[in-house]
């Protein structure tokens, strides 16, 4: 580890997610510094590396990861590479973020988690908006009874790609929608209702041609509610997320791409006449970089011995939901 208290990054891939919102993050987060970046094309790699700042450029991943200087690595890397380069990090001594979904399967994940575990390295799912200062608002709200029970909550997120050769749309590589951006209801569900479900219903609507799923939707039964959603790689583009409870209701507009530079909205309803004259109280949080907390995050649990700020069997439990919604709709 640095001398300096500062966890050093080394970035396997050149992913756009990675160029254009998690790597800028990291270089704005505190303790945090970005000194390499990989690519199996090292052209484009050193081509990157000067573009964002980045003094090391290497052609292969296997390079990066040889390198002494890095403490951790963030992973973007399709779906498909997912475990099989979280592991390698983990045997070079490298903590790792990855990015969501973690693996292929919960059997896959399970894996990577037990080897990062015996390697003695930090694993971290980067779903960046749980750490976002109005989801921890939106917990702390629902933890306190304000809504009472939380008894349903209902999510939709969509975007339209039908590109039959971007990685997204690949099934090999782990495409389709509920992988691609129906983990986060699943997420968001666990999370609210602090546990896993016990009944999972589905369905499952396929391209013909690339044979990803184009719009899935679930529903999930808790012991105290019920989660439903629905995602799509078909539609226009929208997120969105109620959550529902005895004595009161939370409207969340933005709730996973949360925009760096703008305001945070979450509507709060409890009272009133509802619904004609409901008592809506709108709480707004300052502009805030949830990729830029996300590194903060992790590196402050690195550097100062905490606890991981999403442990990895949160992961291992959001890949085994993602199995039975496959499985619910005859898959």
């Amino acid at each position: 580890m640095s001398e300096t208290g500062v966890l050093r990054w080394g970035i396997l891939s050149t992913a756009s997610i990675g160029v254009q919102k998690v790597i800028p993050g990291i270089k704005a987060a505190d303790r945090c510094e970005v000194i390499s970046i990989a690519s199996r094309d090292g052209n484009l790699a050193k081509e990157v590396a000067e573009g964002l700042g980045i003094p090391n450029a290497y052609g292969s991943y296997e390079e990066l990861l040889a390198d002494t200087e890095v403490d951790a690595v963030y992973i973007p890397l399709p779906n498909h590479l997912h475990a099989e380069w979280t592991i390698a990090s983990a045997r070079a001594g490298k903590h790792v973020l990855c990015e969501k979904p973690l693996a292929m399967t919960s059997a896959e994940a399970e894996q990577m988690v037990e080897v990062c575990a015996s390697e003695g390295v930090r694993l971290m799912e980067a779903f960046m908006y749980r750490l976002h200062p109005a989801w921890e608002a939106v917990r702390e709200i629902v933890s306190s009874g304000r809504l009472g029970p939380v008894r349903a909550i209902q999510s939709w997120f969509s975007y339209f790609n039908d590109d039959p050769t971007n990685i997204r749309n690949v099934a090999e590589f782990g495409g389709g929608a509920l992988m691609d951006v129906g983990c986060y209801p699943v997420n968001v569900s666990r999370m609210l209702f602090d546990g896993e479900p016990l009944r999972v219903e589905a369905s499952v609507r396929r391209d013909p041609t690339t044979g990803v799923d184009v719009l899935t939707s679930a529903i999930l039964e808790f012991e105290s509610g019920v989660a439903s959603f629905a995602c799509s790689t078909r539609a226009e583009p929208d997120q969105r997320v109620h959550v529902y409870g005895t004595e009161g209701r939370i409207s969340v507009g933005i709730p996973f791409n949360i925009p760096p530079d703008l305001q945070a909205e979450v509507f709060v309803t409890a009272g009133g006449d509802p619904p004609v004259h409901p008592d809506t109280q709108v709480l707004t949080f300052d502009p805030a970089d949830q990729y830029a907390i996300q590194a903060e995050r992790f590196a402050r649990a690195i550097l100062e011995d905490e606890p991981t700020p999403i442990p990895p069997e949160d992961a291992v439990a959001n890949m085994r939901v993602i199995d039975e919604i496959f499985e619910a709709a005859g898959e």
